[in-house]
């Protein structure tokens, strides 16, 4: 019988770092943001409002599974909530338990948290991605734990399927976009010499050469793109986050998860993507470039070269994230929806699902309403 070792102080988790290192890649759909390198950044950074509850499932004295989890307090319509869900933060669109047995690690984990104390006012298991992971397990099990849930679309990611190679993706192109990307590119390539680098070292036990690594240059060219004027706090040079880039980039370099993409132009950068990779899947994490080279389609040059080079190189898929729909919709292959479920405690936790329910009953009527069956 599976049993739980629950771990709320992070200066604990590195007892556990050998079975996480073991379990993460044998996860479907494995991410960076899976790692316990990338848990300790984030916490670091980020957890001093918040609870960890990281759930070790172990069988037969062998951990089998992962459950990171935390709790923190989110403003809601009805008052402050406390938030029981993974330590993902919309940094990333894909979540769930690690390991190759995540049905026994959710079945046992809720359980769990179901039995212990309760912390929390929901239960909110976001950026669970169903159709191609989940198959439906993180429902079933939050029913079976006695934590009935409500299913709701949380995000809609924009994913470049490349399993077929660049000639697959590159054809079902429209021939008016193939045409126009090669004009842009000989146009680019007339004001002098256009190169495109990748930057994808391997892990830390093999050296990066003094110079190579572009991080620098790209946290400058941030800076001076509209990145630089944004307010939101997660851009690449934003003060708010920049430290926590940094700590996460030096941790993604030991890890061999690295992706940097930079265009230049008789070596100015132009443009640039700051990406993590694990398991021949790509999640592009920012994006900049010169604002003095903004109409002249850079942005567009670098993504063709790099979606070409993720081909030659084996990925699978480019996960392009969750933002700016009618850009990104110019290279994406389809739109994956990313769930959360969500268990309501009494209490508060009420207040919160009437709040909801109402959003839905709204979010209906709007939606009959633009298709014409509402008067």
């Amino acid at each position: 019988m599976p049993r739980v070792v629950e771990i709320n102080d992070p200066a604990r988790l590195r007892e556990f770092h050998l079975a996480w290192q073991l379990l993460l890649p044998q996860t479907r759909h494995g991410s960076f943001f899976q790692s316990l390198d990338w848990l300790e950044c984030y916490w670091k950074h980020f957890g001093d409002e918040q609870q960890l509850r990281v759930l070790m499932i172990v069988s037969r004295g062998s951990p089998i599974g992962i459950m990171p989890l935390v709790v923190r307090s989110e403003p809601t319509r009805v008052g402050s909530c406390r938030i029981l869900t993974y330590p993902l933060h919309d940094w990333g669109t894909c979540f769930g338990p690690i390991g190759p047995n995540p049905t026994a690690t959710l079945t046992t984990g809720l359980r769990h948290i179901a039995e212990t104390p309760r912390d929390w006012d929901a239960v909110d298991l976001r950026w669970v991605d169903r159709r191609n992971v989940d198959h439906g397990r993180t429902q079933t099990t939050m029913s079976l734990a006695g934590l009935g849930c409500v299913e709701r679309v949380w995000k809609r990611t924009a994913t470049v399927n490349l399993d077929g190679g660049w000639e697959k993706y590159s054809t079902a192109l429209s021939s008016k976009r193939r045409c126009e990307l090669r004009r842009v590119e000989r146009r680019l390539a007339e004001k002098g010499e256009l190169r495109f680098e990748r930057f994808r070292p391997p892990p830390a036990n093999s050296e990066v050469p003094v110079g190579a690594d572009p991080f620098d240059e790209c946290v400058d060219l941030a800076r001076r793109s509209w990145q630089g004027n944004s307010q939101d706090g997660t851009t690449l040079s934003h003060d708010k986050v920049a430290p926590f880039f940094r700590e996460s980039h030096e941790a993604a370099l030991r890890a061999g998860a690295v992706d940097m993409a930079v265009l230049r132009l008789d070596e100015r950068p132009l443009a640039f993507a700051y990406n993590y990779h694990f398991a021949g899947r790509v999640y592009g994490l920012r994006t900049g470039f010169d604002p003095a080279f903004a109409k002249s389609g850079a942005g567009s040059v670098l993504w063709t070269s790099m979606l070409q080079d993720s081909c030659e190189r084996g990925d699978s898929l480019f996960d392009l994230g969750p933002d700016s729909p009618n850009v990104k919709k110019r290279w994406a292959t389809e739109f994956t929806p990313v769930y959360h479920y969500r268990h309501y405690a009494r209490g508060r936790g009420s207040l919160l699902r009437i709040k909801d329910w109402i959003v839905d009953r709204t979010s209906q009527r709007t939606r009959r309403t633009k298709s014409g069956c509402w008067a």
